[in-house]
Parts: structure tokens; sequence; C-alpha cells
């Protein structure tokens, strides 16, 4: 079976890619991940938690808003996860995946999921 193949398969085992709002998922990618890791101490599993939790939300960015704006809020997902080891040492660690995950479920909701949440506009 090719990638390609095997991915369409996955694809269509998951639910519709609008049927969970994307900020919702990318937030908790964001702050499960971090839970995940720090409770485990394994921090690959928080790293697998981040993963599939932002290949589900690109899923919905994709369906909703296009590859552009899949790839802009990729960037800032992944870009979250980053600011947020520096910028836990001015605010702690908590305080740092919380901001990030408000930063990411805002931009998540306004550039896609608005399009298929917002109950009729």
């Amino acid at each position: 079976m090719s990638v390609r193949r095997t991915l369409r398969y996955v694809d269509r085992q998951l639910p519709s890619p609008v049927a969970l709002p994307s900020a919702a998922v990318a937030a908790g990618g964001l702050s499960g991940g971090y839970a995940v890791a720090r409770l485990t101490k394994v921090r690959a599993l928080g790293g697998v938690v981040l993963l599939a939790n932002g290949v589900l939300a690109g899923r919905t960015w994709y369906a909703s808003a296009g590859p552009a704006t899949t790839a802009a809020l990729s960037a800032l997902y992944l870009g979250g996860f980053g600011a947020s080891h520096p910028l836990a040492k001015k605010l702690g660690a908590w305080p740092s995946v919380l901001a990030v995950s408000a930063v990411n479920a805002a931009a998540c909701w306004a550039l896609a999921d608005r399009f298929n949440f917002a109950g009729g506009s």
C-alpha cells in the first residue's frame, strides 16, 4: 500500500475535518502536550500529543481556509511551542503554555473556525 493510499484511508477513518473546532484542538495540543510530558516525565509523549493535535487541527484549517492559512497557522502552532520555552523563564511554565495556547486558539478561530462554527454567519 502506498503512502498516499494509506493517508487517504486514515483520513476516511477520522471525523469530518470541520466536526471539531480547531481552536480547541490546537490549544489542547499545546497545553495537553505539556501536561503529558510533565506528568509522565517523557518529553516524547508530549511531542506525540502535540503532533497528533497539530495534524488534526491542520485538517480543519485546510478544509476551511486552504493551504496558505494552513501554513500560517501551522507556523504559529510550532512557533508557539518554541516560544513557550523562553517565555516560561519570565512567566513560569503553565502561564507560558496557557498564553501561547490562547494566542493559537484566537488565531484558529479568526482564520478558520468562524466559517464553520459561527452559528450561521
